[in-house]
């Protein structure tokens, strides 16, 4: 862990001795949470929480459209909800023990989406993507709830490559440390999406994948959300907490499976 040191000099009876304080280093890493569409920051408070208290400033907010903006939902953009994250990004970075050098972006479904994007507008160190949906770049400032759906599943079960598409294309230009979590009977994230993610990240520091068994898009039964946390919380500890000490090296490029 970083340290500050400051010369001192020690009275003692008529003397003077000389000495150094060392102090650990005072900022923390920030942690921002995305949640996906129909959902809220409630999805995301119980990680957020856990992983406060390993040492992280934690931010969950609510999307417009969601939360205390319900009514907004069949209105609001993808644009409009990019400058959300922005937004909430800036707040998070504002806060006076954040090291601006150091936060981390813990995006879910339509969350992962618009992180991935944030990437290219604020500086994010490392990126966790809870099964990432993606979108096709035209209808942008289109309200979401108008996309065509059907569409949106036949772009989704073929491969897509990062010159086609703004959210990969920001995903081969990062070079932190990445996360995907991909749900094994995923309904609305089809492997064929995950694999663009996966293959978009050229240039990361490092990438994990982990794919959960038995779970669905909602990762909906309990154990599903435990095997989340633990992997989120695993994940959290090694980049953001064991960087920061210098104790733990990142994990080579793994494809492990969770169950």
């Amino acid at each position: 862990m970083s340290t500050y040191s400051e010369a001192i000099k020690v009275s003692v009876e008529d003397d003077q001795i000389a000495g150094t304080f060392l102090t650990p280093e005072s900022r923390t890493p920030g942690v921002l949470f995305v949640h996906g569409w129909g959902g809220s920051q409630e999805h995301d408070l119980h990680r957020a929480k856990g992983i406060a208290g390993l040492g992280c400033v934690c931010l969950t907010f609510d999307l417009r459209g969601h939360g205390g903006t319900l009514a907004q939902q069949q209105s609001v953009s993808r644009a409009d909800n990019l400058e959300d994250v922005i937004a909430a990004y800036d707040q998070l970075a504002s806060h006076p023990t954040i090291d601006g050098g150091d936060i981390a972006v813990v995006g879910n479904s339509y969350g992962s989406y618009l992180a991935s994007i944030l990437t290219t507008r604020r500086p994010v160190k490392w990126l966790s993507l809870s099964v990432p949906a993606l979108y096709r770049d035209e209808n942008w400032s289109v309200p979401k709830g108008q996309l065509d759906r059907e569409d949106i599943a036949e772009y989704r079960n073929a491969p897509v490559s990062p010159s086609e598409n703004r959210a990969l294309a920001a995903c081969a230009a990062f070079e932190g440390d990445v996360l995907i979590v991909e749900a094994e009977h995923d309904h609305l994230i089809p492997h064929a999406t995950t694999m663009s993610y996966r293959r978009a990240f050229e240039r990361a520091h490092s990438l994990t994948h982990r794919i959960l068994d038995g779970a669905d898009h909602a990762m909906s039964s309990e154990a599903c959300q435990q095997g989340y946390t633990s992997i989120l919380v695993g994940w959290v500890t090694e980049m953001v907490i064991g960087r920061r000490v210098g104790s733990i090296e990142p994990s080579a490029f793994s494809k492990p499976r969770s169950g």
